[in-house]
């Protein structure tokens, strides 16, 4: 009986999932996924365009996606931009848990597949994050110009052995950075897109425009991580910062507007490479492509 009751529970939850891949799966939720990678493309190469008006001293800023998103619908159009960030960067973060549930770019459940899985999973919240914070902008909310990073460490040293929380966050930060090296060098992401339907130039300046993307976010996130770990172990949230204070360390270190200039570039090289994910990246219903 209890056996019985074991493999109708297991049907059921095999039915489950059948039924969750196939709504992952629909046409128009992998549209506005694709529309996600679009509009992530586009906060990307703002962000990276601000901070190289800052290190060109043409009057631009260091921030972060949030940062870049209140700038960009500070216009008249704003409010329509906002929607369209909603709807887009939803769908961007259901991809997200989709990638880490479903394995649809075939990452595998080895330790180091694990890993980028969860790593999906933490985009999908980071960008539901995002979402919020549009969210609170449409609703009239002016948005806080205070370090996101920086608020969040804050509370956590209020917990118990928080300090030690934080050490830990800014140890994954800075291994999430040195794991964006790799990505880099071994350029993995070319598997997740669908290179039979892009000719040769377009493969060279995808892939190049990855791997530099990736290598600036990996000097982002190591800084972050840096900052994070500082701040646990000095139980100092004012040592914390986060993507616009690692563009704030990289100008002032020296060369810094250099230094500064080419990670800038780097994150505009990383919202082309998005912009072109949505073009070309394998999603759930897409057939596999060598």
């Amino acid at each position: 009986m209890a056996s019985h009751s074991a493999n109708s529970v297991a049907r059921q939850a095999r039915k489950a999932k059948r039924a969750t891949k196939k709504t992952a799966a629909n046409p128009t939720l992998e549209f506005l996924e694709r529309a996600g990678y679009l509009i992530r493309g586009v906060l990307y190469a703002a962000m990276g365009a601000f901070a190289l008006g800052l290190a060109l001293g043409l009057g631009g800023t260091a921030t972060d996606q949030s940062g870049s998103l209140r700038i960009l619908t500070g216009g008249p159009a704003g409010r329509l931009i906002l929607f369209a960030v909603v709807i887009g960067l939803s769908a961007y973060s259901i991809w997200g848990f989709v990638r880490a549930i479903f394995d649809p770019l075939h990452r595998g459940k080895d330790p180091a597949g694990i890993a980028e899985r969860l790593g999906f999973a933490w985009s999908g919240i980071a960008y539901a994050a995002i979402v919020i914070f549009a969210l609170h902008l449409i609703a009239g909310a002016a948005g806080s110009d205070h370090d996101g990073t920086q608020e969040t460490i804050a509370r956590i040293l209020t917990l118990p052995a928080g300090h030690l929380i934080a050490m830990a966050i800014g140890i994954a930060a800075i291994g999430v950075g040195l794991g964006q090296f790799v990505e880099a060098y071994r350029a993995l992401f070319k598997k997740d897109l669908k290179r039979m339907e892009m000719k040769k130039a377009a493969k060279r300046t995808v892939d190049a425009l990855g791997r530099l993307g990736y290598m600036s976010r990996g000097v982002t996130f190591t800084i972050v991580g840096w900052f994070v770990l500082q701040g646990g172990w000095q139980r100092d949230p004012s040592e914390v910062h986060g993507f616009g204070g690692a563009f704030v360390a990289l100008l002032n270190a020296p060369a810094g507007r250099v230094l500064c200039g080419a990670v800038a570039v780097g994150f505009i090289a990383l919202g082309l490479h998005s912009l072109a994910c949505a073009r070309w990246i394998r999603l759930l219903g897409s057939t596999r492509a060598a």
